[in-house]
């Protein structure tokens, strides 16, 4: 594979160089802003600050794919959101469930499984497919949701409220291409937008969580 080989797969892109999606590269100042907004409110907690710092990893990575566009960048991209996702649903075991550490590790691993089982499930339906990998974690956090709404109804609705959020992001990163030729800005970049806001509620909810303690009774 030739790393630095250029991609075009989005509507905003229509050739080389590094302002050739303004907006979808501009955009991801908001994971920026979101991380460091959960950096100062979680002061002496490591978790969510760790969280905090993957997350504006995500917007350096993601920086870098809309500007360089290739190969390389893409992984940049990638990465960061495949380990915050595996580092959350860890920190989600620990903080929600009480879990061990152990158990909460084997847990986060239990989600690569996840996501190999139910990426082709999306990947066959016309409009999952374009993001069929990520899917999986707006139906993931929803269970949890669900099991939790009762035990622990702060995290239940929080949770509820940040897979719906990322259900409207992952829409607006799924349509891009559909709606290149009447809005050639495309949409993506609301994609980047909704998705800070959305990370930024779950770090804020372990943080809220951490504070509270467990429920009565949990």
């Amino acid at each position: 594979m030739d790393w630095m080989a250029p991609l075009d797969g989005y509507c905003e892109r229509l050739g080389p160089g590094l302002w050739a999606e303004p907006l979808n590269l501009l955009s991801n100042a908001a994971f920026l802003v979101a991380a460091i907004w959960c950096w100062r409110r979680a002061r002496g907690l490591w978790l969510p600050r760790a969280l905090s710092v993957i997350l504006f990893t995500i917007g350096i990575g993601s920086g870098l794919f809309h500007s360089v566009a290739t190969h390389w960048a893409m992984l940049a991209d990638v990465i960061p959101i495949g380990l915050f996702i595996l580092a959350y649903v860890h920190a989600a075991n620990r903080v929600f469930w009480r879990w061990r550490a152990w158990a909460a590790a084997l847990g986060a691993a239990g989600f690569v499984p996840w996501a190999m089982a139910l990426t082709p499930v999306f990947a066959a339906l016309p409009f999952f497919a374009v993001s069929a990998f990520y899917w999986p974690v707006p139906l993931l956090i929803a269970l949890y949701a669900a099991l939790l709404w009762r035990r622990w109804p702060m995290v239940g609705r929080g949770l509820a409220l940040g897979a719906g959020l990322l259900c409207l992001s992952l829409a607006f990163r799924s349509i891009d291409e559909t709606l290149c030729a009447r809005l050639p800005i495309g949409t993506h970049f609301m994609w980047h937008i909704l998705n800070a806001a959305m990370l930024g509620l779950m770090i804020e909810l372990i943080r809220r969580a951490l504070l509270a303690g467990p429920p009565r009774g949990g």
